[in-house]
């Protein structure tokens, strides 16, 4: 495991000091790396939604293009 060091500034280290007493999180570590790892997991959920617009665009595009509604794909 690797280590990286991390400055915060007063209000904000407060601010998750606060939430971690809330929601009874025992180490700052243990805070910040479910933050981490929820972070990732809604960009990767933003990815998948963004590739299926994409794709039904795309699909939408094949369908009007066959019915001559358009003439070439416009991604």
């Amino acid at each position: 495991m690797e280590n990286i060091s991390l400055k915060l500034e007063r209000n904000f280290l407060e601010a998750i000091q606060k939430v971690m007493r809330k929601h009874n999180y025992m180490t700052k570590t243990e805070f910040i790396r479910e933050s981490i790892r929820d972070k990732i997991r809604r960009l990767e959920e933003k990815e998948i939604v963004e590739n299926k617009d994409m794709m039904a665009q795309i699909k939408l595009s094949e369908k009007n293009i066959k019915k001559g509604k358009i003439k070439e794909l416009r991604y």
